[in-house]
């Protein structure tokens, strides 16, 4: 193995020794978020790995609100996170409600940033690692994304397996995580078993830049349909997604979002307003662990039951 990626020669840091980029953070209802394009997303992607420095990479959309209001592991692993990606047009919507600068080119899903990282990663010779899927179909996903990008060093894991910290099958992933020691690592469990499983592991997990990134693999092996990308644009990803498998999204999209418009409106009707000034990256990071009146209490001391 190329000493250059060898897990032991790597200090992997929760944080880079440089200034990070100097991509706008917010806060919306509590939430932080990062105006970023897919070419900032690369950017971070290329410092984190030059820097040899540990990046989480979160991202929200009103699924993940919903879940970041119910379950206390799922605020840790946004606190945790470095940078937080718009995952969804209705938050493009609310922030632009609010008075933030949310643009449309600060939408960036996984499935519209594959097309800059793959490339990437084949000219700066990275190595990628995605956990997760059914047996067999991120194998399959791979062989495709090798045949687009012949050298494309990709390795993969399939999500079916015992996630406790301790037990044996999970040391199993992240040994094998540890012995590639990908560059790029890709968690595409679904929510909120993939943030939960990066949260609980981030100290062993012997990877540079760590994604989220949900069913990206199931949609470039065809397992799931892949919307229109124009969908997205408009704000109809969510319909095409209800409409194709109505059996497995339609809690997510016809009732989730009401709980997230009562804590909307219960949030203005409280304050008067929804967000707080916007930051740069390194201020919101420094102040990551201050009070913020807009957050929810602070449950840590409450069974993780919920």
């Amino acid at each position: 193995m190329n000493d250059c990626h060898s897990p032991d020669s790597i200090d992997y840091k929760l944080r880079s020794q440089k200034p990070p980029l100097r991509i706008p953070s917010c806060d919306l209802l509590g939430i932080r978020l990062h105006a970023m394009t897919k070419h900032d997303l690369i950017g971070v992607v290329v410092q984190a790995v030059n820097d040899r420095a540990r990046c989480v990479i979160g991202n929200h959309n009103l699924h993940s609100l919903y879940f970041w209001s119910h379950q206390s592991k799922m605020r840790d692993f946004y606190s945790a996170a470095d940078y937080i990606q718009i995952d969804g047009m209705p938050l493009i919507w609310l922030g632009r409600l609010c008075g933030l600068p949310f643009k449309l080119m600060h939408r960036t899903t996984n499935l519209d940033l594959l097309p800059l990282l793959a490339p990437e990663a084949v000219r700066r010779q990275w190595r990628v690692f995605y956990l997760g899927s059914r047996p067999g179909v991120a194998e399959r996903a791979a062989r495709t994304l090798r045949t687009q990008y012949p050298e494309l060093q990709i390795a993969t894991h399939d999500g079916y397996f015992e996630t406790s910290q301790s037990g044996e099958e999970n040391q199993r992933v992240l040994a094998e995580i540890h012995d590639y020691a990908p560059d790029v690592l890709m968690v595409g469990m679904g929510m909120p078993r993939q943030e939960i499983w990066i949260e609980e592991n981030l100290k062993d997990i012997a990877a540079t830049a760590i994604f989220c990134c949900g069913g990206l693999m199931d949609l470039v092996a065809g397992e799931i349909p892949t919307p229109p990308r124009w969908f997205g644009s408009l704000g109809f990803e969510w319909l095409f997604r209800l409409l194709s498998q109505p059996a497995r999204t339609w809690r997510r999209y016809l009732i989730e979002p009401w709980v997230i418009l009562i804590r909307v409106v219960t949030q203005y009707l409280r304050s008067g307003h929804l967000s707080i000034p916007v930051k740069p990256v390194a201020q919101a990071q420094a102040d990551r662990q201050s009070v913020n009146i807009y957050q929810t209490p602070d449950h840590s001391q409450r069974s993780e039951s919920n």
